[in-house]
C-alpha cells in the first residue's frame, strides 16, 4: 500500500475554525497520524482541545518559528500534514517532566523498545519535538539514543519567533512546556535519516576560557567578554550583535574529524552569550564560514534518494537561523521551493536533535519511501 501524504493550512485565529480548515482539506477519508506546526501566537488553550475533537487518530505537533511544506516556507498560522496508508503506524509517548529527563526517557525508551521487538514492520524511527527553551534537548537526546539502541532519531526544539518567551509541543489535546513528545514510527516502506548544513571551519580560531554548559553561557572568550573577543574577531562592534549576524557568522567545533554548529542565541548584559547548545570550557572553536547553499542541498537530498529513491515524504527539522539567514541574503523562495519539490514538510527549530546529539544551523531529516 502506497504512502499518501495530504496537506493542509490555515491563518485562522479561532481554534474551532482553524482545525475545521484543517480537517477540511486533508480529506473525509480516515487518516493514520497527523503532524502540524503552529504559530505560538495562537490560543493554545483552546487550540490543543479543539485538535483533539477534530482528528480521532494519533496526533502530535509543536509551536514553530516558522514551518515548511507545499509552498516553501511559511510565517504564520497552522501546517498539518495527513497520513494515510504505507502500511505505518506513529504512536506518540510524553516525555515530561524534562527537570527528569533521564528518568523519563528511560521509561519511554523501554516502552518504544519493547514495541519494536514486537512489531511486524520492517523500519522504525523516532521523531522528537522538544519544549525549545527547556535546555535539556543535549541530555535528552543521548539518553534517548543510548536506550533506544538501533532506532534512527531526528528531532526539533519548538520555537516562539525568537521571542524565546515560551514554547510548547502537543500530546492528547494539550500543550505542554518542560516537556517533549517522541513519536515512534513503524512501517514497511524503506526510511534514511540524513542531517547536513552549510558551514566549514574558518581561519580564525578562538578558545572558550569560561563557559557554563549548564546555561549554555560562553562567558570569556581568549579571557575577554564572550561578546567583545567574537565582534572583534568577525570585525563588529558588541552593539553590532543580533540573528542576523550570528547567522551568518555560527561558531564551529570538531568532534571526530567532523564540524558541528553551535549557534549564538543573543548578547547578555554582561557580555557573556547564550548559546542554543552547551559549549565546553577549554574547547577551540572556530567562526563558520558559509559554502554554496544550493550545491549543499543537492548534494544533501541527492544523496539520501540513493538510499530513499522518489520518498514520499521527508520530515524535516530546520534551525531557525538558516531561515534568518536565508532571508537576509534574498534565498528563503529557492531554498523553500527547492524543499517543497523534495517533499519536505516540517518547521523552523530553535535546535536539532540526530541520534544522540543536540546540534544547531543544521537540517535534520528522515525520508520515508512511498
Amino acid at each position: 500500500m502506497t504512502l499518501n501524504v495530504s496537506y493542509a493550512q490555515t491563518r485562522k485565529s479561532a481554534a474551532q475554525v482553524a482545525v475545521g480548515e484543517l480537517r477540511e482539506q486533508l480529506g473525509a477519508d480516515p487518516l493514520d497520524a497527523v503532524i502540524f506546526y503552529c504559530d505560538p501566537r495562537h490560543d493554545l488553550a483552546a487550540l490543543g482541545p479543539a485538535i483533539q475533537a477534530g482528528f480521532d487518530c494519533p496526533v502530535i505537533g509543536c509551536t514553530a518559528s516558522g514551518q515548511i511544506g507545499p509552498n516553501g516556507f511559511q510565517a504564520t498560522g497552522i501546517l498539518a500534514a495527513g497520513l494515510r496508508g504505507g502500511d505505518m503506524r506513529m504512536r506518540p509517548h510524553l516525555i515530561s517532566p524534562l527537570s527528569d529527563e533521564t528518568a523519563c526517557a528511560s521509561s519511554v525508551a523501554d516502552t518504544v523498545q519493547s514495541m519494536v521487538v514486537r512489531s511486524d514492520m520492517d523500519f522504525s524511527f523516532g521523531l522528537l519535538l522538544v519544549d525549545g527553551l527547556s535546555m535539556r534537548e543535549e541530555q535528552l537526546a543521548a539518553s534517548l539514543y543510548q536506550a533506544l539502541g538501533n532506532v534512527p532519531l531526528i528531532g526539533g526544539s519548538a520555537g516562539d519567533n525568537l521571542q524565546f518567551r515560551q514554547t510548547h509541543v502537543y500530546y492528547d489535546g494539550a500543550f505542554h512546556q518542560n516537556a517533549a513528545v517522541l513519536a515512534q514510527f513503524e512501517c514497511d516502506k524503506p526510511c534514511a535519516s540524513f542531517k547536513f548544513q552549510h558551514f566549514v571551519p574558518s581561519d580564525i580560531d578562538l578558545v572558550i576560557t569560561e563557559a557554563d554548559p549548564e546555561r549554555r553561557l560562553i562567558i570569556e572568550i581568549d579571557g575577554e567578554p564572550a561578546a567583545q573577543a567574537y565582534a572583534d574577531a568577525i570585525g563588529l562592534q558588541p552593539d553590532q550583535l543580533d540573528a542576523n549576524v550570528f547567522s551568518t557568522h555560527p561558531l564551529l567545533m570538531t568532534m571526530g574529524g567532523d564540524p558541528y554548529v553551535r549557534s549564538i542565541q543573543q548578547v547578555n548584559k554582561d557580555l557573556s552569550l547564550t548559546c542554543y547548545c552547551a559549549v565546553d570550557e577549554g574547547r577551540v572553536i572556530s567562526v563558520g564560514k558559509a559554502v554554496d547553499v544550493m550545491k549543499t542541498l543537492e548534494e544533501a537530498f541527492d544523496g539520501i534518494c540513493e538510499s530513499v529513491p522518489d520518498p514520499a515524504l521527508i520530515l524535516g527539522c530546520d534551525c531557525i537561523l538558516r531561515r534568518v539567514e536565508f532571508e537576509q541574503n534574498a534565498m528563503l523562495e529557492p531554498v523553500g521551493q527547492f524543499m517543497a519539490s523534495r517533499k519536505v514538510f516540517g518547521f523552523s527549530t530553535y535546535g536539532e536533535q540526530f541520534n544522540g546529539l543536540h546540534i544547531n544551523q543544521t537540517f535534520t531529516g528522515i525520508a520515508i519511501g512511498a
